[in-house]
């Protein structure tokens, strides 16, 4: 069977950082090229192994919903509310902030494919990476 040729990728930018609260927040941004699309998410977990975890599950997630993340997001924006309530499904959420953190990981993947366990390998080190010296920021600090 020939490979696919095709350069088109859909990048995922990804962030963690701890809140107040202790917990993970996972920002991911995806660019979508074949509709030249952008999309933001982030969800919390109790441990950085959960994160991870997460983190897996929600990049198989946006790769497979592409087209209907997309349909109900863009070309139906009267109705982002649908593609609000699909992402909490699965546990995500819109991320409407508009600077994302320096401090990341990148991933590129071929639309519509599966997300191969080994590709996030490098993703998690960053993120670990990321993290070092780090410390919740707490009230009374």
């Amino acid at each position: 069977m020939p490979a696919r040729t095709s350069a088109v990728r859909n990048d995922y930018r990804c962030s963690i950082e701890r809140n107040q609260a202790g917990k993970y927040c996972v920002r991911i941004r995806v660019r979508y090229p074949r509709h030249a699309w952008l999309l933001g998410v982030f969800y919390l977990a109790s441990n950085f192994d959960k994160a991870m975890k997460k983190l897996e599950e929600s990049v198989d997630f946006l790769q497979r919903h592409e087209e209907k993340l997309w349909f109900w997001g863009v070309d139906r924006a009267e109705d982002m509310g649908f593609s609000a309530e699909f992402l909490r499904e699965a546990g995500l959420r819109l991320d409407r902030r508009i600077q994302f953190p320096p401090k990341g990981a990148n991933l590129a993947l071929a639309p519509e494919r599966n997300v191969p366990a080994f590709v996030l390998g490098p993703v998690r080190r960053g993120l670990a990476e990321s993290m070092e010296g780090s410390r919740p920021a707490y009230a009374g600090d």
